[in-house]
């Protein structure tokens, strides 16, 4: 089985009759002759798509493609491609799709794309060097790692995707992330969903992908045949093997502290917190905070030295009850398995053991 391979990583052009705005999204190369990507990147019927490999590399290839299958409910298409270049590669393995059954995990994720906060000018000062891209304009790819948690989104479908925030929204009526859908989402080398929104309503820290497992849900019978023959879609999935191997955290509780510790009794945890590399970036607690209750954010002070907000905040999580394991289940999100937050785990862990 292959996992994710950079030369497979597809950038989707589609041009629209009419005058209309083109589009740029992703996809991936799942068989020798066909690309999955969004369906609603390579709406509406009759635009012209292709599809772009190792842009500006020595390797690169363009194809034109036809739409085999668009699926709305499913937001799902596979692109049949024309007669690939003669350097492209043709002996390719099928991926293996994995399914993600109910259990309170959060998985380590990747995806590759091409969002639109990878837009560049290069000036072409000094003329064109083999491998870089030439002067004007073009799009960069974005290879993001982040984290699923496996139960949020069950009512939508989705997974719900925590990814590192680009560092501004430079256009306000345009999503930074736009151009990331059609990237499939791979954990443990296995493709367990398809990037599909950015939702601006969850910040600039999550994406939403359709779930693998909802397409033999939303597909209709012609389309999943279709998907079985030709992307190489099992007939049953199989869980995600990092999941036989995943442990639900054992993050000590702190629902059970005293609303009236004082600075001498947090000062191990803030020292712990404030060296944690995504509260030390700038404005990683805002990003943070975007998953714990908005009380939170709403009324902690603000200080320009970490360490005093970061007591301020603690202060603010013990008055509204269950928020500060909120905060702290979110950082492990950010943080995995750094060194920086097993020191938090174990700072925590006394820190309960003492008022429990």
């Amino acid at each position: 089985m292959a996992g994710l391979e950079m030369a497979r990583v597809a950038e989707v052009i589609v041009d629209r009759s009419g005058g209309a705005r083109g589009r740029r999204g992703s996809g991936y190369r799942v068989t020798e002759g066909y690309v999955i990507t969004a369906a609603h990147l390579v709406e509406p019927e009759g635009a012209t798509v292709r599809v772009r490999f190792d842009a500006d590399r020595p390797t690169e290839w363009l194809c034109d493609t036809r739409v085999m299958l668009r699926s709305g409910p499913a937001d799902l298409a596979l692109l049949e491609l024309d007669t690939p270049q003669a350097g492209a590669r043709q002996d390719l393995g099928v991926p293996q799709y994995s399914g993600l059954p109910e259990t309170p995990v959060t998985l380590p994720v990747t995806a590759v794309g091409f969002p639109r906060f990878k837009l560049r000018e290069n000036s072409g000062h000094g003329g064109h060097r083999a491998g870089e891209p030439p002067s004007g304009r073009y799009r960069d790819s974005c290879h993001v790692d982040g984290t699923v948690s496996v139960l949020s989104n069950r009512r939508a479908g989705t997974l719900e995707v925590t990814v590192p925030p680009p560092a501004d929204e430079v256009e306000p009526d345009r999503s930074p992330w736009e151009g990331m859908s059609g990237a499939p989402l791979w954990s443990d080398g296995a493709i367990i969903g398809l990037i599909t929104a950015h939702h601006r309503s969850d910040g600039l820290g999550r994406l939403a992908a359709v779930r693998v497992q909802r397409w033999y849900e939303l597909l209709a019978p012609r389309d999943l045949d279709l998907m079985r023959t030709r992307a190489g879609l099992p007939d049953e999935l199989a869980p995600a093997h990092a999941l036989t191997q995943a442990q639900s955290p054992s993050m000590p509780s702190l629902a059970a502290l005293p609303h009236t510790l004082t600075l001498s009794d947090l000062r191990e945890l803030i020292d712990a917190l404030t060296a944690l590399p995504t509260l030390r970036r700038p404005n990683g607690l805002d990003s943070v905070l975007e998953g714990v209750d908005p009380r939170v954010a709403a009324h902690r002070p603000r200080d320009d030295r970490l360490r005093v907000e970061m007591y301020g905040l603690l202060r603010t999580c013990l008055r509204f009850p269950g928020t500060l394991d909120s905060f702290m289940a979110e950082l492990r999100t950010w943080e995995e398995d750094s060194e920086e937050w097993r020191k938090v785990d174990r700072v925590a862990a006394e820190l309960a053991r003492r008022h429990n």
